[in-house]
């Protein structure tokens, strides 16, 4: 696409982008107006300057405002199942009445440890009719990772499934506050008993269970959920959201912007996830459309899955984007029903040609469950591999003394938050709080640019930038350059110790499949891709990379691992 058409689609997008920011917004405030707080909303933003709502609502208060409007029509798609609005609503009702008669009230907190499933949905909303509060939980976690979680989060009940339970066992003694353990029996063998003194979900969904909402107010200060950061590199933090300050409401506003009442949004990424819980489903019946709930992300079904349900947008996070890429290429790439992509880091020098290989538009955006609600967009209006500007948010690109630095030079991004109340809060932890917020200022711990027409860069988060020969590295930068080789599906760089003050790095890579990838033609292939400091010196070829359930590499671990005996020494061998 040559440059004078490239500026002339950002042009029209621009303009198309502006209508859609201005009808979205006008629909809010119908909303607003419709729940009778409209002119408090409008008064906390213009004090905040920004989208801060004094009043905000719980994702069970949408799934019921959308279940009174629509009814019969179909919201979630699991497998063969079809779900209503309606139904997901009425059975969220039965999981609260069950879980009040046990105890469930407001401040309380209940972990899920459950792969995706309706069910997951269903004690998500109920608990919320409920004023408790939710702990999702990574469904990877063993031994004392997942033990740190469930006793950090203070917890009382427990909603795991039967395969899971083991994991739980293992560690029940190092966690004493759960009172009530209960168990999801679907897909469990023939034979499949309880332990004495646990319970079966499938109760709540018993003949006696009432389908009435339950009559129980939350105070907006209570917690609403606690989200866990993925803790690649130390230990997670809990994520505080209290019902005053959901980002629902929000959301909505970033919803209509994108999508309508026909989209189908896909989403294959674990529930435990902000970016399929928040992201797609919380979008999704904003928009009044439908859910397509895959159970895992598989490179070579994802686009049949696609196909299956008639999905018509999914997120793309940055390390699935590239994986696709590398899949064979089939004439049918293009024929499927996906008219957008949400994308978190897609790689620039793939952007066009996955546009044009399967026939659709990437969005970038940029936000974290910690981010305190900022949020930066690129809707085809900026430069490809930009994240764009940010929508009505202020930011600054800094050194690490807090000075603004010129165009182009990296820094960290920090996010004008003002005096909002809690615009971020870590459980129990205040020091990490005061980090994060620092005066009227978020700081965000990722690397960015700006150039010289405002548009923002990603680089790397600040805990994965190197030192090496006098220079900082980005890890970001030299994965993107080493995913560049055809025989390379996935990467990650970090960094080891060095003989000398600084570090060495050190890149383990896996092949695509089929491909017999020699790690000593690597550095050659990085030769004038990548400054020469910045090239690594250790190279090691792995079937896996250790990740979350959102396909983010658990770095801690391969740095622990450190150089082994079949790593490649690019120094040694010259």
């Amino acid at each position: 696409m040559s440059e004078v058409t490239e500026k002339a689609r950002r042009y029209y997008r621009r303009l198309w982008l502006a209508w859609r920011v201005a009808r979205s917004l006008v629909l809010f405030m119908v909303d607003e107006h419709r729940r009778g707080t409209l002119k408090v909303n409008l008064r906390s933003v213009a004090e905040a300057r920004g989208l801060s709502l004094a009043v905000d609502m719980s994702h069970a208060e949408l799934l019921e405002e959308k279940a009174a409007k629509l009814g019969e029509k179909p919201f979630l798609l699991f497998r063969d199942q079809v779900f209503t609005y309606r139904r997901m609503d009425e059975n969220a009702n039965r999981v609260a009445n069950w879980l009040a008669g046990m105890g469930g009230g407001p401040g309380v907190g209940l972990a899920i440890v459950m792969k995706n499933s309706p069910r997951w949905l269903d004690v998500f909303y109920g608990l919320e009719k409920l004023g408790m509060y939710t702990v999702p939980v990574n469904v990877a976690l063993r031994g004392d990772q997942l033990a740190y979680i469930l006793e950090n989060s203070e917890a009382r009940f427990l909603v795991i499934d039967h395969d899971m339970l083991p994991y739980y066992q293992a560690i029940e003694d190092k966690v004493p506050g759960i009172e009530h353990v209960i168990v999801n029996l679907d897909g469990a063998p023939e034979g499949f008993e309880l332990r004495e003194g646990t319970l079966d979900l499938a109760d709540a969904y018993a003949p006696g269970v009432s389908t009435d909402k339950p009559g129980v107010r939350y105070d907006p200060d209570d917690i609403c959920i606690i989200m866990y950061t993925s803790g690649t590199t130390g230990l997670p933090k809990g994520v505080v959201s209290r019902y005053r300050n959901t980002s629902v409401k929000g959301l909505s506003v970033m919803t209509r912007i994108i999508t309508g009442r026909d989209e189908v949004s896909y989403t294959c990424y674990p529930l435990f996830h902000a970016n399929a819980l928040f992201l797609t489903v919380t979008t999704a019946m904003h928009a009044e459309g439908r859910v397509a709930l895959g159970e895992k992300f598989s490179a070579s079904r994802f686009w049949d899955e696609i196909r299956r349900y008639g999905a018509t947008t999914f997120n793309g996070l940055g390390a699935v984007m590239p994986i696709l890429m590398k899949q064979p290429r089939k004439p049918d790439d293009a024929d499927n029903p996906v008219r957008v992509v949400v994308s978190a880091g897609c790689p620039a020098d793939i952007w066009r040609e996955f546009e044009e290989r399967f026939g659709l538009e990437i969005y970038e955006g940029y936000g974290a469950v910690d981010g305190g609600s900022v949020v930066i967009t690129n809707f085809g209006t900026a430069p490809v591999g930009s994240m764009g500007r940010p929508l009505g948010a202020k930011i600054r690109i800094v050194d690490p003394g807090g000075n603004d630095v010129p165009a182009g030079t990296p820094g960290e991004l920090i996010c004008y938050v003002g005096n909002r109340k809690g615009s971020v809060e870590y459980f129990k932890n205040q020091d990490a709080t005061s980090d994060k917020v620092r005066g009227e200022w978020l700081y965000t711990g990722d690397l960015c640019y700006l150039d010289d027409k405002g548009y923002v860069y990603f680089v790397g988060r600040n805990t994965e930038s190197m030192r090496r020969r006098g220079e900082n590295v980005s890890a970001c930068e030299v994965e993107n350059a080493i995913l560049q080789h055809p025989d390379v599906l996935e990467c990650a760089v970090y960094a080891v110790p060095s003989e000398l003050a600084e570090d060495d790095i050190m890149a383990t890579v896996v092949p695509v499949e089929g491909k017999d990838l020699d790690p000593a033609a690597l550095p050659g292939f990085l030769d004038g891709r990548i400054a020469r400091f910045a090239v690594p010196r250790y190279f090691r070829v792995v079937g896996d990379l250790p990740k979350t359930g959102t396909h983010r590499v658990i770095k801690k671990e391969l740095e622990e691992l450190g150089v082994t005996e079949d790593t490649y020494d690019a120094e040694a061998a010259k």
